[in-house]
């Protein structure tokens, strides 16, 4: 059944995102917006939109029953959930289908089978999918057997909330209690399980479809092993890592993996992948990831459209898709490198975004965007496309030299620095990457450079994220960092 208007609950890029294709096909579509958000580009890539609350997520955002309003007060009949936010939550999606509306997702039963880390673990292992070793159950006696370090989890929940790493016997009991309480503070859910710890391992996934056909197709894989504090920076597909034997393992793992909960939908089903080339089920996914366009760039296809056309009952017509090229995609977000990744609200009083050849920028803020703290700090993603591996780094490089973002701090020149650096290009991303790398932030304080540029007679023609100012400036003989 053809979706006619399409309410999208979410914010910033992704809501951004949604909106472009739902354009192209022909769909009407529908914003919500927090009083923060009144003015922002999200709103205004929509046909129409509707206010629901005030800026705090849980009067707005997170809210079911205000999200349900506004899609009947704007005549929607579909609802996409992006990604965060209520996007993997089985209530908001049950809640949407009871009102009568098509939900763009998996139906509420998979999200919560495989929203439970637990009950995920067992019904993948049933499916002969490998899984880390480990004890469904917080018996200290049962996690002390696997023998140490391991990973004290949260059945609920992610984003590295509820989690602890044990190193010995007489820490397990006080990291059981800590990840007991954090996960019933982030989840409501206090349970807890244990897996042994794999060390420095890569972070790969494969990305899956699934129609309301049977039909289960995978479109490769992505690696995601550079983060911090369990938050990925920065993606590539494909994986550095994997020969083709062990890609056409991994990928098979997947759709096995999706068939065995009849998946619908896009979806993604994250491995871990140790030093001797062994991969381990991590969960699963049930939305459309951050990550999706490097995916996008290698195979050609919009995951967003075909959310949308599995949604509408179409087959997909294929089970897997040829990769072509590299893509690299980092994330540019409003934290302070330097200061331990703080939040760094504000002001953006500059934005610039890199173009080009192979570059691709989504974006969910522009010049005079405010910044809070209500939100995820994600304020755009550059993503960029080469022949090869080699090239798409020099690309990127490039790309976020071009990038200007002043009035608050982000992970730009970071990212920069990684992608130039030799380990990077060594294809050395274990998930320890950051740790290892040593990165010495600039001494640049953003918010001063920002009002410096607009007090400054002559403008720049041109400033970037790594400090680059045309020669036409005041700042040019300051120096790459000023």
């Amino acid at each position: 059944m053809p979706i006619q208007r399409l309410l999208i609950a979410n914010r910033g890029e992704i809501a951004v995102r949604v909106a472009r294709t739902a354009r192209e096909m022909g769909i009407a579509t529908v914003a919500v917006y927090s009083d923060a958000d009144a003015d922002a580009p999200h709103v205004r890539a929509c046909d129409t939109a509707v206010r629901i609350g005030p800026a705090p997520p849980a009067e707005s955002y997170l809210a079911i029953d205000r999200l349900i309003d506004a899609a009947r007060a704007a005549g929607a009949d579909a609802v996409h959930p992006g990604y965060g936010f209520l996007a993997e939550n089985a209530a908001f999606a049950r809640a949407v289908v009871d009102a009568g509306f098509v939900w763009v997702g998996p139906a509420p039963e998979v999200i919560a089978v495989m929203g439970d880390k637990v009950g995920a673990r067992l019904r993948m292992r049933a499916a002969g999918v490998p899984v880390v070793p480990g004890v469904e159950t917080d018996d200290a006696a049962d996690i002390a057997a696997l023998g140490f370090p391991v990973l004290v989890k949260a059945a609920g929940g992610g984003g590295g909330k509820g989690m602890r790493r044990v190193d010995s016997l007489d820490a397990l009991a006080e990291a059981i209690v800590e990840a007991r309480s954090e996960a019933g503070t982030a989840f409501g859910d206090e349970r807890v399980y244990a897996e042994k710890l794999v060390e420095r391992p890569r972070h790969v996934e494969v990305q899956v479809l699934g129609d309301i056909f049977g039909t289960i197709a995978h479109l490769g894989e992505r690696e995601c092993s550079i983060q911090r504090r369990h938050q990925k920076l920065v993606e590539e597909a494909p994986s550095p890592a994997l020969d083709a034997p062990t890609r056409a393992r991994l990928c098979a793992a997947a759709v096995e993996a999706a068939r065995a909960v009849a998946y619908t939908g896009a979806g993604t089903v994250e491995f871990l992948l140790d030093s001797d080339g062994r991969f381990y089920f991590l969960e699963m996914n049930t939305r459309i990831q951050v990550e999706h366009p490097i995916t996008e760039l290698v195979t050609g296809v919009d995951l967003v459209r075909e959310q949308l056309r599995i949604a509408m009952g179409e087959p997909l017509g294929y089970t897997s898709v040829e990769a072509r090229g590299h893509a690299i995609e980092c994330r540019i977000v409003a934290e302070d490198p330097a200061r331990g990744f703080l939040p760094s609200p504000g002001r953006i009083a500059r934005w610039r975004a890199p173009v080009g050849p192979g570059v691709r920028v989504d974006a969910g803020v522009e010049e005079g965007s405010e910044v809070g703290l209500y939100y995820d700090p994600l304020l755009a993603k550059v993503i960029v496309h080469g022949p090869d591996r080699a090239a798409a780094s020099a690309r990127m490089a490039r790309a976020l030299a071009e990038l200007v973002v002043l009035g608050i701090d982000t992970t730009a020149e970071l990212l920069r620095d990684v992608v130039s650096s030799e380990m990077f290009a060594a294809g050395d991303t274990t998930t320890d990457f950051l740790d290892r790398f040593g990165w010495v932030p600039p001494d640049v304080d953003a918010a001063a450079y920002a009002a410096a540029w607009q007090a400054a007679p002559v403008p720049p023609v041109a400033t970037s994220a790594g400090g680059r100012v045309a020669e036409a400036t005041p700042w040019a003989t300051l120096g790459r960092w000023r």
